[in-house]
C-alpha cells in the first residue's frame, strides 16, 4: 500500500478492514492513546504525490479530514478520540470476522488475536477519553455494551480478560454519564471544518441549514400527497401511524425483506440504474453485537475475494415488551421496508459495493466518503420513485413507496438540521427531539434517541447533504451533456470514482 494511504488507514482500522477489505488489519485493535494518535498524525502526508490528480485530491481530502478529527484545537482539530467512545466501540468489533472473506480457520485465528488485544486497546482508549460529556455517554452506552455480545465461554481466559477490560470501559462511561461535562457543541467553525475537510469543500452552515428546511418542506408535500391518496380524510400524522402499523409479524420480516431484495435488484437491472448488480446478496439477521441496527449492508469489499454480501435485517426479540416489538416492527412496514431495501441493496449500498470492486485505483477502493456513500443510497431511493418503483403498474404500491421514501427522508433531513443546531449551540437535545416529533413523526424514545445521536455523530446529516450534492451534479450533467445525458452514463461515471469526496464529484463530468 502507498505510504500515505497506509498512514490514513492506520487511523481507522475497523472501517478499512471491513468496508475496503484491508485484511492486513485483521487481529489488530487500534491504539487510541494520546501518544499513538500524535505519532499517527505526524505520518499523514509524508510521501510522494499520486500520478492521477483526482486520486491525489481524494487522498489529500482524507488527510485533511483526519487532521481535523484527531488534532488538538490549537491546530484546528476536534480531538474526537477524547470525547467520542464510538471510536473504541468500532475497534472492538468482532462481527467483522463473520463475513466469509477467507477460510473459517483463518478468520477464527484473526478473531482470537483481536479479542486478545482488547485489554490493551481499551486501556489505551481510557487514557484519551477524558472529555466524554453526559449526553454523549448516555447515548453511546447501549452501543458500547453491545460490543461484548459476541464473547462466549468458548473464548476461555482471553474472553474473561476482554470482559474485565470491557467492564472498565463501561464503568468509565457510566461515570461520565453522571459527572462528565454537559456541553456537547463543537462550535460553528469546528463543525464546518469537520464537515468540509474530508469532502474537499468550503462549508456555509447557514446555507446548509436553509437548504435543509427547504428540503423538509418539499418532502412533507410529497408525503402529504401520498397520504391523501392512500388514506383520504386522515391527517398526514394519523395516516403515517396507520401505514407503519401494516407490517409482517416477527417471523415474516426476513421473508418480506428477501422479496423486496429480489424486486430491487430486478428493477435496478431492468432500468440500468447502476452499472453492476452481479454477485450474491444474502438476507439474514445481523450478528448479535450489531443487533442494535435494524437494517444494514455488509458488502463483499473491494480488497476481498469474491463472496456473498449480507443485507442484515434484524427482527425484534420476541421476549421484548409488546410495545417495543411493535415499534421495531413498524420500521419493516409495507410502506417503509421497500425504501429501506432500495437504500441498502439496489441501486443503493450493495450495487455501490459492486462498483467499488471495479474502481480503478487503490485510493478509490480504500477511502470512502461517508457523505457520498450514504448520499448515493439516499439519492437512489427517490431515483426509484422517479422511475415508477416497483415497476409493475400497481399504483397503490407506488404510493406506498412514495410515502416510505418521504418518511425515511424526513428523518434524515431532520438529522441534518439537528446536527447543525446542536453543534452551533442553537439547539438542545430536547429541542432536537421536539423537531423529530414535529417534522419526522417520531415519538418519545425514538425522537430522543435520534436527537441524542447528534451529540456523538455530528456529521449524521451526511445522508441529505450527499443526496442533494448528487442531485445538483445531475442537473449540471444534463446541462453539460445535453442530448447525450442518460442516467446510466451519469451513474457509471460517478461510481467510477469510488466513493469520492463531494467536492471532487465533478471529475465524473470531465471524464464520463
Amino acid at each position: 500500500m502507498d505510504s500515505r494511504l497506509r498512514a490514513c488507514c492506520d487511523l481507522f482500522h475497523s472501517a478499512v478492514r471491513e468496508y475496503a477489505g484491508r485484511h492486513e488489519y485483521d487481529g489488530i485493535v487500534a491504539d487510541l492513546s494520546p501518544d499513538a494518535i500524535a505519532h499517527k498524525l505526524s505520518r499523514l502526508g509524508v510521501g510522494p504525490a499520486l500520478d492521477d490528480p483526482h486520486d491525489e485530491a481524494h487522498l489529500k481530502a482524507f488527510e485533511a479530514m483526519l487532521r481535523v478529527q484527531f488534532a488538538p484545537a490549537s491546530e484546528g482539530g476536534v480531538e474526537i478520540h477524547r470525547w467520542n467512545p464510538l471510536l473504541i466501540a468500532s475497534e472492538l468489533d468482532l462481527a467483522c470476522y463473520d463475513k466469509e472473506y477467507a477460510p473459517a480457520e483463518e478468520r477464527a485465528a484473526a478473531r482470537a488475536r483481536h479479542l486478545a488485544g482488547w485489554p490493551a486497546a481499551i486501556d489505551s482508549a481510557l487514557q484519551s477519553l477524558d472529555r466524554v460529556s453526559v449526553p454523549v455517554a448516555k447515548a453511546a452506552l447501549p452501543a458500547l455494551r453491545g460490543t461484548a455480545g459476541g464473547i462466549s465461554s468458548d473464548d476461555g481466559a482471553a474472553g474473561e480478560q476482554a470482559l474485565a477490560a470491557h467492564a472498565r470501559l463501561i464503568a468509565h462511561l457510566e461515570a461520565a454519564a453522571v459527572s462528565g461535562p454537559t456541553e456537547t457543541a463543537l462550535g460553528a467553525s469546528a463543525l464546518a471544518a469537520l464537515l468540509g475537510s474530508g469532502e474537499s469543500v468550503e462549508v456555509d452552515l447557514g446555507a446548509l441549514a436553509a437548504r435543509a428546511d427547504s428540503e423538509r418542506d418539499r418532502l412533507r408535500a410529497l408525503l402529504d400527497d401520498a397520504c391523501a391518496q392512500l388514506k383520504p380524510g386522515l391527517s398526514t400524522a394519523d395516516a403515517v401511524k396507520q401505514l407503519v402499523s401494516d407490517h409482517p409479524d416477527i417471523d415474516g420480516v426476513l421473508e418480506q425483506a428477501r422479496k423486496d431484495t429480489e424486486t430491487a435488484l430486478r428493477f435496478t437491472a431492468e432500468r440500468g440504474l447502476a452499472p453492476y448488480t452481479d454477485g450474491e446478496c444474502r438476507v439474514g439477521p445481523a450478528p448479535e453485537s450489531r443487533r442494535w441496527a435494524m437494517a444494514m449492508m455488509s458488502w463483499a469489499a473491494p480488497g476481498e475475494p469474491e463472496g456473498p454480501s449480507w443485507y442484515h435485517v434484524t427482527p425484534p426479540d420476541p421476549s421484548w415488551p409488546a410495545e417495543d416489538v411493535e415499534e421495531w416492527l413498524a420500521v419493516f412496514s409495507r410502506t417503509t421496508l421497500p425504501a429501506i431495501t432500495v437504500h441498502e441493496v439496489a441501486p443503493g449500498h450493495y450495487a455501490h459495493g459492486r462498483a467499488l470492486r471495479r474502481a480503478p485505483s487503490e485510493v478509490r477502493r480504500t477511502l470512502f466518503s461517508e457523505a457520498f456513500a450514504e448520499g448515493w443510497a439516499h439519492y437512489v431511493e427517490e431515483l426509484c420513485l422517479e422511475e415508477g418503483y416497483p415497476g409493475d403498474g400497481d399504483r397503490e404500491a407506488e404510493l406506498h413507496y412514495q410515502a416510505g421514501v418521504a418518511i425515511e427522508a424526513l428523518v434524515r433531513v431532520t438529522r441534518f438540521a439537528c446536527a447543525i443546531g446542536v453543534h452551533t449551540g442553537g439547539m438542545t437535545v430536547e429541542d432536537g427531539a421536539r423537531r423529530f416529533e414535529q417534522d419526522a413523526f417520531l415519538q418519545g424514545p425514538a425522537a430522543v434517541s435520534e436527537a441524542a445521536r447528534a451529540t456523538f455523530d455530528p456529521t449524521y446529516g451526511r445522508y441529505t447533504w450527499g443526496k442533494l450534492a448528487i442531485l445538483d451534479l445531475r442537473e449540471e450533467a444534463k446541462k453539460r451533456w445535453g442530448s447525450e445525458f442518460s442516467l446510466s452514463r451519469f451513474h457509471a461515471a460517478l461510481l467510477d470514482l469510488g466513493s469520492p469526496p463531494l467536492g471532487l464529484m465533478a471529475t465524473a463530468l470531465e471524464r464520463g
